[in-house]
């Protein structure tokens, strides 16, 4: 009887190694597919956004690892640092993250982690989730967001800006919301 159960436990325990051994070698495989894939390593990098020879953007990385690969990208995996200008080449706006990847082909910028951003107004955008499309100009997130204009927070489940934030939607927004007291004096209340 204790040799049936000891060569059902051997079975059983070698069929786990066989799978565990199964999972390894495939899991080895993949590995050995992306060491075709190209990597450049810039340490330190700058990068100058421009459209139409006018500067639109300066970005900052300490790290910016660029996968060559059918589908390119480049990977910030320390984080970045983005100052948009205008087309006198003042500033706009600012973000940083401490986590960014930007696919070529989409033409997007995906930014994660102590996602901030702030516009000229001084108003401060928070988030851990934010996407820059660079054929709209937009920034989105479907993340909690967290605004402070300096006079209140604002939070909400979601929202898109333009590019300088000079605007931007907050969807299911919740905080104090000012009201501009300076009424045109032809307006009127109804009761």
């Amino acid at each position: 009887m204790l040799g049936r159960i000891s060569s059902f436990l051997f079975i059983g325990v070698l069929g786990f190694f066989l799978s565990a051994c199964d999972s390894d070698l495939n899991a080895a495989k993949s590995i050995n597919l992306d060491e075709n894939i190209q990597v450049e390593t810039t340490k330190g990098a700058e990068i100058i956004y421009s459209d139409s020879a006018k500067v639109k953007a300066k970005l900052k990385a300490p790290i910016l690892l660029h996968f060559k690969a059918a589908k390119p990208y480049y990977e910030m995996p320390k984080g970045i640092d983005v100052v948009f200008f205008d087309e006198n080449l003042k500033p706009t706006s600012t973000v940083t993250s401490d986590y960014a990847i930007r696919r070529e082909h989409e033409k997007t910028v995906e930014l994660r982690k102590n996602v901030v951003a702030k516009n000229m107004k001084g108003e401060t955008f928070k988030s851990e989730e934010l996407f820059w499309d660079e054929n709209t100009k937009k920034f989105y997130s479907n993340q909690v967001v967290n605004i402070n204009t300096g006079q209140a927070t604002i939070s909400g489940t979601s929202f898109w800006a333009l590019e300088d934030f000079s605007y931007y939607e907050i969807k299911q927004g919740s905080g104090p919301i000012q009201f501009n007291t300076d009424l045109d004096s032809t307006a009127t209340t109804k009761p």
